[in-house]
């Protein structure tokens, strides 16, 4: 027994292993058989696979891109978990129903609006205008409530810029156009009317009715080439709507660049640069502050709304807020034309009260500026003279020339002097004429300090005289040229023969005493009394480092 189940187990492990075998050899084949078709759908000669929705797969896509989790249990190949499946009903690209009313009541409910009853919103939020007595207490004319919407928009309903808009709007613009032209067809007719009535003279209008159409048409159709290529041309013009997120309003671009010339965005490709907004086209700084500005195109928008007509129209917008503060019905937006035309009132009665002002304050003052002769009072300043009249108005007395008093205090003295610092000289040297004194602070002396001051002077040019005198002569000396230190020794100069031998021995005993310092003495004796053979001692004697002999003088 044991024999036979040994045979069936080994029986068993042998089928076993076949079949692994057979399953193992199966999934390699099937594994290059897909590797072959995916190869041959590449190369054009097999159909693409065609996912659940039955749209094709593109065979270049790569096996981590095409092959989706294992949690979604896809059993076809298939690309939806590449796309959004997961989408919001919420999402939506529809705008609010504007003006849309709800329901309207007839009586006042608790916790509506107190000025028109509405029960959407609270008196804070209410848009009408305000009542006298409120819909609480009148109960009469009560308003509609509003109809609340929740939109949530998806990525695109919140970039799109005319969302919202409404085209039919713009019916009433392209009917405006069409009167206009219509308008000015009917002009022209007449206008050619008139013209064929004056050439024919007396004839028969309704014969050229037919002929003046046709040359009417033909000129308008001039007219609007000409149009046109006035248009082409103008490139600096452009008519463009523009509107911007925050609320913009139409009216003429001027485009300032030709599409030869750099885009402003290129000019400067710094990061930290001018910003540069790509939806509204803009670029308010500088973008190359540091450039030569006559050498620059184009120097930020910024630089075109501080000139010309922007800043003009800037004076404008300031002159309409300022006038509607003080109380005048004046509004930029609602009544352009009015605003404008009180705007230049206000100059004109502005440069008229300027120049009576002006003329006023001349009138009263004068012109310094003019080339009138100026009074001789005005030069002058004030004047404390005093005239006198007679009771004819003839002067009397006071016409005489007075000199102009000086700001500075005058006839002030001090110190007893009767006249001022200043008043004398003598010898580079201010003083007083009353006592002929040097020092500012002195007390005056009068003549006394005068005599004395002069007697003082005679007594020492005296003295100087004497000494002169009683000085004794010099005895008369051989004149001998002497060589002082720092000199160059003269040609002519006579030393004695035996003074310069001592001189020189004495040289020669102080350098040998300079280079033994044993007999160097503790009391230290000086002469101060040289002569010239010492001084000629000294130059022989000396040591010159720079002579190249120097060392064959021992």
């Amino acid at each position: 027994m044991s024999d036979f189940m040994k045979m069936d187990e080994f029986k068993f492990k042998s089928l076993l292993g076949g079949f692994c075998l057979a399953v193992a050899f199966k999934s390699r084949e099937d594994h290059r058989k897909q590797i072959e078709l995916e190869e041959a759908r590449k190369a054009g000669l097999a159909p693409a696979e065609v996912d659940e929705d039955g749209k094709e797969i593109n065979p270049h896509i790569p096996q981590y891109m095409s092959s989706a989790p294992w949690y979604l249990n896809a059993e076809k190949p298939s690309l939806k978990h590449q796309r959004k499946w997961k989408s919001d009903p919420n999402y939506t690209k529809s705008w609010y129903d504007r003006g849309a009313k709800v329901f309207q009541a007839e009586k006042y409910r608790k916790g509506a609006c107190i000025n028109c009853g509405a029960l959407t919103h609270d008196a804070k939020s209410c848009v009408e205008r305000p009542r006298k007595v409120g819909a609480k207490w009148t109960n009469t004319h009560i308003a509609p409530d509003e109809k609340i919407e929740t939109i949530e928009l998806d990525y695109d309903g919140k970039r799109d810029r005319w969302n919202g808009y409404d085209p039919s709007s713009y019916a009433h613009v392209v009917e405006r156009y069409e009167a206009r032209d219509a308008a000015r067809r009917k002009h022209m007719k007449e206008q050619q009317l008139k013209k064929l009535e004056e050439k024919n003279g007396n004839q028969d209008v309704e014969d050229g009715v037919s002929d003046v159409d046709n040359d009417d048409d033909d000129d308008l159709r001039v007219d609007e080439a000409k149009v046109d290529e006035s248009k082409q041309m103008d490139f600096a013009k452009v008519e463009k709507r523009v509107r911007t997120t925050g609320g913009g309003s139409t009216g003429t671009v001027r485009n300032l660049r030709i599409r030869e010339d750099t885009a402003k965005y290129l000019l400067n490709l710094d990061v930290n640069s001018a910003h540069y907004d790509p939806k509204t086209r803009s670029m308010r700084e500088d973008p190359l502050p540091d450039a030569d500005p006559n050498e620059k195109f184009y120097g930020g928008d910024n630089r075109y709304r501080n000139s010309g007509q922007a800043l003009e129209f800037k004076h404008l917008n300031i002159h309409a807020w300022e006038a509607f503060e003080k109380g005048q019905d004046i509004h930029m937006q609602a009544a352009p034309s009015q605003a404008e035309l009180l705007y230049k009132n206000h100059k004109v009665i502005k440069d008229k009260l300027k120049t009576r002002t002006k003329d006023t304050i001349m009138e009263k003052y004068g012109n310094a500026a003019s080339e009138e002769e100026i009074p001789r009072e005005l030069l002058l300043g004030q004047s404390e003279r005093q005239v006198e009249y007679d009771r004819a108005g003839r002067i009397i007395k006071g016409q005489e020339t007075v000199l102009p008093r000086s700001k500075y205090e005058e006839d002030v003295f001090i110190n007893n002097h009767t006249t001022v610092w200043g008043s004398w000289w003598k010898d580079h040297q201010w003083g007083y004429k009353c006592c002929k004194q040097m020092i500012r602070n002195s007390y005056c002396t009068g003549a006394a300090g005068i005599k004395a001051a002069e007697a003082a002077s005679d007594l020492m040019k005296a003295n100087i005289d004497r000494k002169e005198a009683t000085e004794e002569a010099p005895a008369p000396v051989e004149e001998r040229r002497l060589a002082t230190w720092g000199t160059e020794v003269p040609e002519d100069l006579v030393l004695d023969e035996k003074l310069l031998a001592e001189a020189l021995r004495k040289e020669d005993q102080r350098k040998r005493e300079e280079k033994d310092e044993r007999k160097r003495k503790y009391n230290v004796r000086w002469n101060d009394e040289v002569t010239t053979e010492d001084m000629e001692a000294y130059r022989m004697k000396k040591v010159h480092h720079d002579d190249p002999m120097k060392d064959f003088l021992h």
